[in-house]
């Protein structure tokens, strides 16, 4: 499987490379990228993308894809609205138009979040950007598409880049796995969920996390 990641670089995304670089299923591994990153395996290629509303220099990296693993995003206390609107909702249409023109068959992983409103109502921006961008890619087109929904995502490791108020939360997270299991999915079970999502083939199918943390407990034999 060829395989192009968006987002490498943050919690989710360096996740999913992670897996995708112990899977054989893996015979290349793309990523796009805003900076370059170091990089041993001869399998990875980076393509470097300077802004996600003109996407058109990964149209060849889409075209040869077998999968796309949309792992852009960020936490809304780290930028301004208008900000975190463009990177929410305005790059993930972009590219979902782009992946239409070059590759409408591909198979699109869409990283939502937990309690994503398709009813764009919620008092809560992430929510309602989140619901507002799925609806855009339901409706675009992209024959294989899958939305995955992970909750509080848990790092095997302290993230350096990671907002201030998450690093605050990390020595809450056990008490949280405690009281409510289901809410917390560790960041490498994520990773290999969304690899496995790559190749389901459940076109429009959304993954809840509880479905996420059943999905990328058991490890690959590939």
């Amino acid at each position: 499987m060829k395989v192009l990641i968006t987002g490498a670089t943050g919690l989710i995304g360096s996740a999913v490379l992670q897996a995708a670089l112990a899977s054989q299923d893996c015979t290349e591994i793309i990523l796009a990228l805003r900076q370059p990153i170091p990089a041993a395996d001869p399998r990875i290629s980076q393509v470097l993308v300077k802004d996600f509303l003109e996407p058109e220099v990964l149209a060849e990296s889409i075209r040869k894809a077998d999968a796309l693993i949309w792992c852009v995003g960020i936490s809304q206390t780290q930028v301004s609205r208008a900000e975190y609107e463009k990177i929410t909702f305005q790059f993930t249409n972009a590219i979902a138009r782009a992946c239409v023109d070059y590759h409408p068959d591909i198979q699109f992983v869409f990283v939502s979040g937990d309690g994503a409103d398709r009813t764009e109502k919620s008092s809560t921006l992430f929510k309602r950007l989140k619901g507002r961008a799925e609806n855009a890619l339901l409706q675009s087109g992209l024959q294989n598409l899958i939305i995955a929904r992970p909750d509080a995502v848990r790092p095997r490791g302290k993230n350096k880049r990671a907002p201030f108020a998450y690093k605050l939360a990390y020595t809450f997270f056990p008490l949280v796995e405690w009281l409510a299991p289901n809410k917390i999915i560790w960041s490498d079970v994520l990773g290999r969920a969304l690899l496995k999502l790559a190749q389901t083939k459940e076109p429009g199918a959304t993954f809840e996390n509880r479905e996420l943390r059943i999905l990328g407990a058991a490890k690959s034999n590939s």
